[in-house]
């Protein structure tokens, strides 16, 4: 145990020294390190507790989801039917089902039809035999379409990962560092954006849907007309984005979706100088715009965002190039925001803060100086207690667990792991279990001192005795630092991983860095006796 050939007693070195340097980064200012390579730009992020930043917890409008999917089956209702050239009445939404009514004779065909439309669900549940939609003939005619509890939590759940997408790119769209987004619960999203202390300007990111489409104005009937409640079924009402609030007559129908945009960046009008938001079509959606505007040259078309007519120009000349802008009362904040939104993408369903905090660096600092204090003094009781008791081997410890807090920090800062709180004590508690571990070893060398063997001997069979015992306990430790990473969130998470990180480099430095340390100074020392 105590024999190292000169390979891999380097290669021990250098695997501490390689890890060890990569938390140099650490050391130096953030606009230092940015002018160095790539690779070694690696560094810990301070998490939300530590540097202060905006806390939101968002909830997902589940009646949203639910009116949604009716809607699409009652869409897909009415296209099945009039591709099968079935005439059918009354098709409605009535609680958690689609009606439609259908002639006795077309009855079956129609049933047939519409059985179609049903797919297992997927995931575990579709190995349960369940189904995304109940048809059933409810009588005289009469056909449900009901959509099982089921199909609603897969589609919330749908729902929510892609809403965690688009949150990410539209959080990242505006240069924050290292946010945290994640699921929480069935229908919720947690953001943590460490270093943003205005929330207000994320709140409004991340609260509108950004749900844009391009229709056109139905100047048919007068607004004021619409006011009153003269409007066509194949139009509706919408207010403009802008006060004093405007009302336009827009028909329902979607000429172009935001989901064709391809691009948007805010500019300004080389006319007037006003701000305005410019995009770009991807093939089809360019397509589609120069069909519709081929076809409705000198009619006016709203550009509608969440519901609000952002803008409603005058169609002039045919716009075939795919290309287009958007102008309104804008300032430059709002047109940059509009153009990270339309680049992000729209999200599913609305987004509702139901929580809302902001840690403040001051506060940070605080955790900071008092992490860094219980750190210290930890560290040095700890020091003290292993010089008081072991001596000259106390010593080969502390080495050896400094080296460990610095591998830490290098494994910590190549994976830009975000250091919080939790973490720190973490750390504090690695130190702990890291000599602990030496604790093992000396006194099971003093338990073989006692049994009569000399001093090399013992401090071989110490080592060698001890390994299984340590072992054991550090991986039992690891097992719950995993549970911790995988069922745990946020700063939980963060005491899990630097917990683990830390019973890996504890394993290593105990039985090679400590022991080649030793093995050194008996090669040296030939000692008859053992400063233990």
């Amino acid at each position: 145990m105590l024999y190292f050939t000169r390979w891999r007693a380097l290669g021990i070195i250098l695997t501490a020294l390689i890890v060890c340097l990569c938390a140099v980064p650490n050391f130096f200012p953030e606009a230092q390190v940015k002018t160095w390579p790539a690779w070694a730009q690696r560094r810990l992020v301070l998490g939300l507790d530590l540097q202060g930043g905006s806390y939101l917890l968002l909830e997902v409008d589940s009646n949203y989801v639910k009116k949604e999917k009716l809607d699409q089956i009652r869409d897909d209702v009415r296209r099945v039917l009039r591709e099968a050239k079935i005439g059918y009445t009354g098709l409605s939404s009535k609680g958690d089902a689609v009606e439609v009514r259908v002639k006795d004779t077309d009855l079956q065909n129609a049933l047939a039809k519409l059985r179609d439309l049903s797919q297992p669900l997927g995931g575990l549940l579709g190995s349960n035999g369940q189904r995304s939609l109940e048809v059933s003939d409810a009588g005289g005619g009469l056909i449900r379409l009901t959509v099982p509890q089921a199909a609603i939590t897969e589609r919330v759940r749908q729902t929510i990962e892609q809403s965690i997408q688009i949150v990410e790119r539209r959080v990242n769209q505006l240069g924050t560092v290292e946010p945290v987004i994640q699921r929480q619960g069935t229908d919720r999203i947690l953001v943590q954006v460490p270093g943003l202390q205005d929330p207000t300007r994320l709140k409004e990111l991340l609260g509108k849907t950004a749900k844009m489409e391009f229709r056109m104005v139905d100047a048919s009937v007068p607004p004021d007309q619409a006011q009153k409640g003269s409007l066509p079924p194949e139009s509706e009402l919408l207010m403009s984005a802008s006060s004093p609030k405007v009302p336009y007559v827009v028909k329902k129908q979607v000429l172009v979706s935001g989901g064709d945009l391809t691009d948007a960046q805010p500019g300004f009008d080389q006319r007037t100088g006003e701000p305005i938001v410019s995009f770009k079509f991807n093939t089809s959606g360019a397509r589609k715009f120069a069909q519709a505007t081929q076809e409705n040259v000198g009619l006016p078309f709203a550009i509608v965002l969440d519901n609000e007519v952002i803008s409603a120009p005058v169609i002039r000349e045919p716009i075939t190039g795919g290309q287009g802008q958007i102008s309104g009362s804008f300032t430059v904040q709002s047109a940059n925001d509009l153009a990270i939104l339309l680049r992000a993408g729209a999200l599913p369903a609305p987004l509702t803060v139901i929580e809302e905090r902001t840690v403040g660096p001051g506060l940070g600092q605080d955790s900071i100086e008092k992490g860094e204090l219980a750190a210290y003094v930890g560290s040095i009781m700890v020091i003290v207690f292993m010089l008081l008791t072991y001596r000259l081997f106390g010593v080969f410890a502390n080495i050896a667990v400094a080296i460990n807090v610095a591998m830490i920090f290098g494994l910590l800062s190549l994976l830009n792991a975000t250091l919080t709180l939790p973490g720190i004590a973490g750390i504090v508690l690695t130190v702990g279990i890291a000599v602990d571990s030496n604790v093992l070893i000396y006194e099971r060398i003093r338990e073989e001192l006692r049994g009569g063997r000399n001093a090399i001997s013992a401090i071989d069979a110490g080592f060698k005795r001890a390994l299984a015992t340590i072992l054991d306990s550090n991986i039992t430790t690891f097992i719950a630092a995993a549970v911790l990473f995988y069922i745990g969130t946020g700063p939980v998470r963060g005491f899990a991983v630097t917990l683990g990180i830390g019973i890996i480099t504890t394993v290593f430095t105990a039985f090679t860095l400590t022991r080649l340390i030793v093995a050194w100074w008996v090669r040296w020392k030939r000692p008859q006796s053992v400063p233990i």
